[in-house]
């Protein structure tokens, strides 16, 4: 894996936490943009990143962003380290044993009245709007023994499915809890071994997990690395199939391969499930001297089509170029779907550009973004009262080399190659992270 400078440019940490109101826009925010963005990720506490690879960027604390929206004004940014035990430890020792044991650096998750960070696995954090810490999730008590970062929300029951995958048994536990955070499923699955889950997908009937060839190995840990996880040549790439509600998992073995991130999927008829993915060929492989990983390679659009019937899956390829971070408009999630947004990557440890795919047409556009700039994912809000999928904003933070600061850039969701319709300009810059979500102005 190509060696990264996590404290130079886009990917340095912020030492502090700060307040801004009325930010400078060029262009016009739009009137019915109303709420927030909020963005999470890795921010060391001390000021530096100890390593030089993802592996080293993922176990750092947890710091979220907030750029605030309401009547054509951008009204404020904030930034605050979420308040967890690892936290304490720096700032305020004393609090330590009365915060959480989690790091919740990974996602934002607002269901249920509930806004909450969400960790790689470990308990999910209750926070305000405006970033404040609440603690342990108060309408969702069923997931304070931990969950994915990636849980999926119908857009219709307002249902939230999750997993939580541990390297303890029990490896993967599935559940569902209802629209105000009753948890109505909580079983445990079976698997040969534990394997590293990032995320998951779901229909209007199903739930889809990935079981896949990047696992533990914990001797990487004697070598020097801060986390045990590797490619597995001799591991089975599997995806599961679930009924929602819990019965008997179905198992469909694929080439192997690694999934970080599902785009979407949904039932094309009553026995065949369709899943987009960004798909690796291999991931976090290991250099024969085992001390280091080669680099990977990009991840591309990949579509499984899955025939519950017949048992067969068919693998395709959409595209060969190179992205990441896809987002959709989320009220289609598990439904049919035309429309999707991704970070571009020109190479693995680049991420410039957003491109869209108009998945009916065949066809895509991009928002090009100048070398030496790098942005975050994309992520859509639709218009209020829309016209269709793609009538909305993608919120698009990037950061400016030359100036050291980072600007959010709102882009027409039916035309990302139009100029910006407004771009909001900070004094400072939002280092690059994880997952964001959009917060109405409700919230």
């Amino acid at each position: 894996m190509a060696a990264i400078n996590l404290n130079a440019g886009a990917g340095a940490p912020v030492a502090d936490e700060v307040d801004l109101v009325d930010l400078a826009v060029t262009g016009t925010v739009p009137q019915d943009l109303n709420g927030a963005l909020v963005r999470n990720g890795p921010n060391p506490l001390r000021g530096r990143f100890e390593g030089n690879d993802v592996l080293s960027w993922w176990p750092e604390a947890a710091m979220l962003h907030a750029i605030s929206f309401q009547d054509g004004r951008a009204t404020g940014y904030c930034n605050r380290w979420a308040r967890t035990q690892r936290w304490a430890q720096v700032y305020d020792p004393d609090a330590v044993t009365s915060l959480l044991d989690t790091n919740p650096n990974v996602n934002v998750l607002h269901h249920a009245g509930e806004i909450l960070a969400l960790a790689e696995g470990g308990a999910p954090l209750a926070m305000t709007a405006k970033l404040e810490t609440l603690g342990a999730a108060r309408r969702h008590p069923g997931l304070a023994g931990g969950m994915t970062a990636h849980p999926k929300v119908d857009p219709q029951s307002g249902e939230l499915m999750l997993f939580r995958a541990d390297w303890n048994k029990p490896w993967l536990r599935y559940g569902v809890t209802d629209a105000h955070g009753a948890q109505s499923v909580d079983v445990e699955i079976e698997l040969p071994s534990p394997s590293m889950m990032h995320d998951m997908a779901i229909t209007a009937t199903y739930s889809v997990l990935l079981d896949l060839n990047v696992a533990y190995d914990f001797s990487m840990l004697s070598r020097g690395h801060r986390m045990p996880l590797r490619w597995h040549d001799e591991r089975k790439a599997r995806i599961g199939v679930i009924p929602r509600y819990g019965s008997k998992i179905r198992w469909f073995e694929v080439t192997p391969c690694f999934i970080l991130h599902v785009v979407n999927a949904y039932d094309a008829d009553k026995s065949t499930v369709v899943l987009d993915v960004v798909r690796y060929p291999w991931y976090l492989r290991l250099a024969d001297d085992m001390a280091a990983f080669e680099e990977n390679p990009p991840g591309v659009l990949w579509r499984y089509v899955i025939d519950l019937k017949s048992g067969t899956v068919t693998e395709k390829q959409i595209d060969d170029a190179g992205i990441e971070l896809p987002r959709i408009n989320e009220t289609r999630t598990g439904r049919p779907y035309r429309f999707l947004y991704a970070v571009e990557q020109p190479a693995n440890i680049e991420m410039r550009g957003i491109v869209r795919y108009d998945l009916a047409s065949g066809s895509t556009q991009r928002y090009q973004v100048p070398a030496g700039d790098q942005n975050s994912e994309p992520v859509f809000v639709p218009r209020p009262a829309a016209s269709g999928e793609d009538d909305g904003w993608v919120l698009v933070c990037v950061y400016r080399h030359a100036t050291d600061t980072s600007d959010l850039v709102i882009l027409d969701g039916q035309d990302i190659e139009k100029d910006p319709i407004a771009t909001v300009h900070l004094p400072r810059r939002i280092p690059a992270g994880f997952h964001g979500a959009w917060l109405p102005k409700d919230c």
